[in-house]
């Protein structure tokens, strides 16, 4: 009596499952004790505890693995008691965040790897597998996006994630040029500083498309700081508000390094491609962001320093 209502809840996971592509497949599997355990529990429970794990059966590489992400966040939204989404499935596995900032160009070339095409890159193996997370720790991470910030200081060329006063992260950066050009994007004279205020993540774009703002000429191919050419990375770029307005400032990766601690973009905040990963799981929609302009800035052992002025 208590096999059957069980025997039919794991085919039930396991027909969401069949649906996927990639196909996934549960692991794991349930004790007397725990199926015991599910038999008493409420409705909800039954599912979460069924759906706990699930098991990556076939590779799936970086041009397919947000597609991948977003499948398993349709199946399971409904099996757990909360809100699943793509960002807090990747905090319950954060290798995931570390697996995605070593496809960098740059940290794979330190290995002695070329990598032309990025997006051929295998960031999930069938060997792996990945955690549903219960209530108590879903709610934990969900808290936790509340409490960050991003805070860039222009003059410095940094940008900082911070959850409440803790800081987690500072990454280098580069910043919008101090001039003035005609931009056929916007179709006028833009003024090409990076503008300072207060706002929040407004939109995550996740396979850019990539188009020269000067002449609108669409581009696939980049050169790298080593004179070796690629095609251009997929990895997300992350538009901002800026004191209520949208006027196209988007943090995203350089495929240039070279140009981090400089004024050197178009008004847009660049990275390296591998804190470009950690930022984009760090500021989902609606998150935080300051970019200021101090001069004057305190290091960590309390020394006063005097900041070039780049924009003056």
């Amino acid at each position: 009596m208590i096999i059957k209502p069980v025997f039919l809840l794991v085919m039930f996971i396991f027909g969401i499952c069949a649906c996927l592509k990639p196909a996934i497949s549960l692991i794991r599997p349930l004790s007397v004790s725990q199926m015991s355990s599910i038999e008493h529990a409420g409705d909800s429970t039954k599912k979460l505890m069924a759906a706990r794990w699930i098991h990556i059966s076939s590779d799936v590489a970086i041009s397919e693995y947000f597609e991948y992400m977003d499948s398993l966040v349709n199946a399971y939204d409904s099996v757990v008691p909360y809100t699943l989404s793509e960002h807090l499935l990747v905090h319950a596995n954060p290798w995931i965040i570390d697996t995605l900032a070593n496809t960098d160009y740059y940290r794979m070339m330190a290995r002695d790897s070329f990598v032309y095409d990025q997006r051929k890159m295998v960031v999930l193996k069938s060997s792996d597998s990945l955690m549903i997370p219960d209530s108590l720790s879903a709610n934990h991470i969900k808290d936790s996006f509340k409490k960050t910030h991003l805070d860039v200081n222009i003059p410095e060329f940094k940008l900082r994630i911070y959850q409440d006063t803790a800081l987690l992260f500072t990454f280098p950066v580069r910043v919008g040029k101090n001039t003035k050009k005609y931009l056929a994007m916007a179709d006028k004279i833009t003024d090409l500083r990076t503008k300072t205020g207060s706002g929040k993540i407004v939109r995550l774009e996740r396979n850019p498309k990539f188009y020269n703002p000067v002449n609108q000429k669409r581009f696939y191919l980049t050169k790298r700081d080593d004179d070796k050419t690629t095609l251009m990375p997929q990895i997300p770029w992350i538009e901002t508000e800026i004191n209520g307005t949208r006027n196209g400032q988007m943090i995203h990766p350089t495929t240039n390094p070279e140009t981090l601690g400089k004024a050197s973009s178009n008004g847009c905040i660049g990275t390296r491609e591998s804190d470009a990963w950690v930022i984009y799981y760090y500021a989902p929609l609606g998150t935080a962001i300051t970019i200021r302009y101090d001069l004057e800035i305190t290091k960590v052992k309390g020394d006063k320093v005097k900041l070039k002025d780049i924009y003056k």
